[in-house]
């Protein structure tokens, strides 16, 4: 198995360079090329996902995973968030230029022809990253399948409103408290003004009624991040889409970070592995 961590792609968006890693067994087959991304307050290397990433290798497969470049990590330092500047200036357009970079990047990367399938690529994004893949899905003809887990329906909806927007749009920043590294991580009202500026673009319902191509939502039952009924508007929207809901599964699919086992945890290794199957069976 051939792991290359911590690739520096650049940005045709920006300056700011894209943390890249590639999983593949080198066999000089094309194989269907999957390409994840992580969710808010995430990053590549949270929890199991390294593991997660050894199972689609496993099975043939081409795995890619990425920071997103506003993210707040660092070449240097890529757990965690050492650059809260770059953290507050992110926002959805960025998220979707930087996944646009890491797609073409692939395609047009001849390290990689003889190992990929550049008309076999899958997006897989976990709850924020579930939102951005839908919409990319929706606009980028070489993806051919699409995955959401635990991934948000409506974006508009986590935006505050009233007195807290208004005290937000005065203030220029608000902050959200990281529960586990215990940072103040600033949100600039950028992200919203952005938001609304491409608010047709980012509207997950709109992407999600216009995919043709095989989609899969997966959910878990107890997830209190994103609730059970966003994965039903999804699949709603796209009746044609496949609705797994997994009972007992929280948000981070049993995952914590660190991820200190050798194991990925139980509900994680079930979503994996049907991920894996809708890969193969739609491949």
């Amino acid at each position: 198995m051939i792991k290359t961590p911590n690739i520096i792609v650049k940005s045709s968006y920006h300056n700011k360079p894209i943390l890249t890693d590639v999983f593949y067994t080198k066999n000089n087959i094309k194989k269907p090329v999957v390409i994840f991304c992580h969710g808010y307050k995430g990053y590549k290397d949270w929890g199991a996902w390294n593991l997660a990433a050894n199972e689609f290798v496993k099975n043939n497969l081409f795995f890619v995973k990425f920071n997103f470049s506003h993210n707040g990590g660092t070449v240097e330092n890529p757990i965690d968030f050492p650059d809260l500047e770059a953290f507050g200036q992110n926002n959805f357009i960025i998220e979707l230029n930087d996944l646009e970079n890491i797609i073409e990047w692939l395609i047009t990367n001849a390290d990689y022809k003889n190992e990929i399938d550049i008309n076999n690529i899958t997006l897989i994004g976990h709850s924020r990253g579930g939102g951005i893949v839908t919409l990319k899905a929706s606009e980028n003809k070489h993806i051919s399948k699409v995955i959401s887990w635990s991934g948000v329906s409506d974006f508009e909806a986590r935006f505050p409103k009233g007195e807290v927007l208004e005290f937000w749009e005065k203030a220029g920043v608000s902050f959200i408290e990281n529960t586990r590294t215990k940072q103040k991580m600033p949100h600039y009202f950028q992200f919203y003004k952005s938001f609304k500026e491409h608010i047709e673009r980012l509207t997950i319902k709109r992407a999600a009624s216009t995919i043709k191509i095989p989609h899969l939502i997966i959910q878990g039952e107890d997830d209190a991040v994103v609730l059970p009924d966003e994965a039903k508007n999804l699949h709603a929207w796209n009746p044609k889409s496949e609705l797994i809901i997994i009972p007992e599964m929280n948000h981070p699919l049993g995952c914590t970070q660190p991820w200190e086992s050798d194991k990925m945890p139980i509900h994680l290794e079930e979503v994996v592995n049907l991920s894996v199957a809708f890969v193969l069976r739609h491949t």
